[in-house]
């Protein structure tokens, strides 16, 4: 083991607080996500209320989860929501074209969702239909939600059982409109959107939250072109924006999207692959951020990731769109990089959701379709470790003499990432040890205070592959870690390889 690393942190200077929805999810109509995840109808022997599941809305209340986007993704732009309303006997059927061709009977619909969002004690986020839809179709949507007055899409909301508007403040203004969602230009969208924010009205109390779809990965150039038309209209600069904020995707994969790699069968080249393309979050969220200092040095706009995750190839024998994967140690350590990263762009990053929560690509629970049975996976347990960073104030963490690095590609990934934070009289920080075979000690001065009562947990397994089965539910589960030993001017922290460890103390 090399010399230890050393970190200063200051517990008296507080930085951006860290929006509590960066710990955001995503549910969409995709494979068994929604029907055989959330939702198993009324009559099916797994306890239920009003058809959502319970033991997994007891799993992710654990988690303290802050918002759950809805319905999609691709689904979103082709789904109707009234479809989704009323009798379930008498609501339209249709075929979900994007992920799989399986018929959807919409049965899970608008109540079905709320009830969900209200049983998990979590905030909606709805991605409305900008593709196939109209700014009508938006518009009554909001409408029904969140209006008291006398309207049309009032009385049919309560015909339909709900006498009292919910509160929805979080709406998309489509989603991926480069791609599935609409396939258009940069300069066609910000002109749609524009539109659709107009429409999508504010009702009473509950103020809206409109986030436009951005870009895919690095295309800075559409940031620049949907702030540009945030900015004027016309000649006319707009006092009032009429978004608040820009979404982003990026997913990490090893291979390619043809052939992106088994998600269990993988070896340490493409370990360390996928680290460095996670890695590069970073990158991705200073690009769109200097974009946006450009036009709103204020920070007023915020960046919304609202898919990111890991993407594998499907399990054997599963219906390929369905992407149903495993969940690896190597997952929850993208999981722990990126919120390192999460937490250092608190200025500008109000939200983000990974994709997604149950049964899909990076998910937090895996539910067994034959014999019902639950588990976590080593992703949920990161965000479990790490729940106490939701807004906090962020610490910044200073490294005098670097971090370790290793060679991947033509680039350099730090093979340590640190993030740090303080709330309610209390630091927590969360550690990443990327290095697959070599534990690592850091060195935590700590200055403007003192921590005590301190604890600290490790999650970490005997491989990168391990993973957690029906049957081994808790190989990869956080355990007591008793590498954390005081010095003169801190903590020094021993952190496994392959492991995320969280350190927590009372500021004395």
């Amino acid at each position: 083991m090399s010399d230890a690393v050393s970190a200063v942190v200051n517990l008296d200077l507080e930085g951006p607080t860290i929006n509590r929805h960066v710990y955001g999810h995503f549910a969409e109509h995709l494979g068994r996500c929604i029907y055989g995840g959330f939702y198993v109808g009324e009559d099916s022997d797994i306890p239920n209320e009003g058809g959502i599941r319970l033991d997994v809305v007891e799993a992710l209340r654990a988690l303290d989860i802050p918002n759950l986007r809805w319905p999609g993704g691709c689904f979103a732009d082709e789904y109707h929501w009234m479809d989704g309303i009323g009798p379930k006997s008498e609501r339209a059927a249709m075929i979900n074209t994007h992920w799989g061709g399986v018929e959807e009977n919409n049965h899970f619909g608008t109540h079905e969702f709320m009830a969900l969002c209200e049983l998990l004690g979590t905030e909606p986020y709805i991605s409305g239909n900008v593709g196939s839809g109209t700014v009508r179709e938006m518009s009554e949507w909001v409408e029904y939600l969140t209006s008291d007055g006398d309207s049309p899409m009032v009385r049919l909301r309560k015909a339909n059982g709900r006498d009292e508007p919910w509160k929805v403040k979080y709406w998309g203004l489509g989603n991926e409109t480069w791609g599935c969602g609409g396939n258009m230009s940069a300069e066609q969208y910000a002109l749609e959107a524009r539109k659709y924010a107009t429409y999508c009205r504010d009702y009473g109390d509950n103020k809206l939250y409109r986030i436009a779809a951005g870009a895919a990965d690095f295309n800075f150039e559409w940031t620049k072109t949907l702030m540009e038309q945030l900015s004027h209209i016309g000649c006319q600069r707009v006092e009032r924006p009429l978004y608040q904020a820009i979404s982003v995707h990026y997913y990490t994969i090893a291979g390619t999207w043809g052939d992106k790699g088994s998600a269990t069968e993988f070896d340490t080249d493409e370990y360390y692959t996928t680290m460095a393309k996670a890695a590069r979050t970073d990158e991705l969220l200073t690009g769109h951020a200097n974009v946006m200092d450009l036009y709103d040095p204020k920070k007023e706009i915020g960046i919304v990731l609202d898919e990111w995750g890991t993407w594998w190839n499907v399990e054997p024998g599963t219906n390929p769109g369905f992407l149903y994967q495993q969940n690896t140690l190597r997952d929850a350590l993208v999981a722990g990089l990126h919120f390192d990263i999460f937490h250092r762009h608190a200025d500008r990053l109000v939200m983000a959701n990974i994709a997604q929560t149950v049964n899909v690509l990076q998910a937090m629970i895996l539910t067994d379709p034959d014999s019902g049975a639950l588990v976590k996976t080593p992703t949920y347990h990161v965000f479990e470790m790490n729940k106490g960073h939701q807004d906090a104030s962020s610490l910044e963490v200073f490294t005098p003499s670097g971090l370790p690095t290793r060679q991947v590609g033509e680039g350099e990934l730090s093979t340590l990432s640190v993030s740090a934070s303080r709330k309610d009289g209390k630091a927590l920080f969360s550690l990443s040890n990327l290095d697959a075979e070599g534990a690592v000690e850091i060195d935590l001065d700590l200055r403007g205070g003192s921590l005590t009562e301190v604890s600290s947990r490790v999650l970490t397994g005997e491989a990168l592959q391990t993973h957690n089965t029906p049957d081994e539910p808790e190989a990869i589960a956080p355990r007591s870690h008793d590498g954390v030993t005081a010095t003169g001017k801190g903590l020094r922290v021993r952190v496994p390889a392959h492991s995320f460890v969280t350190v927590e103390g009372r500021i004395a």
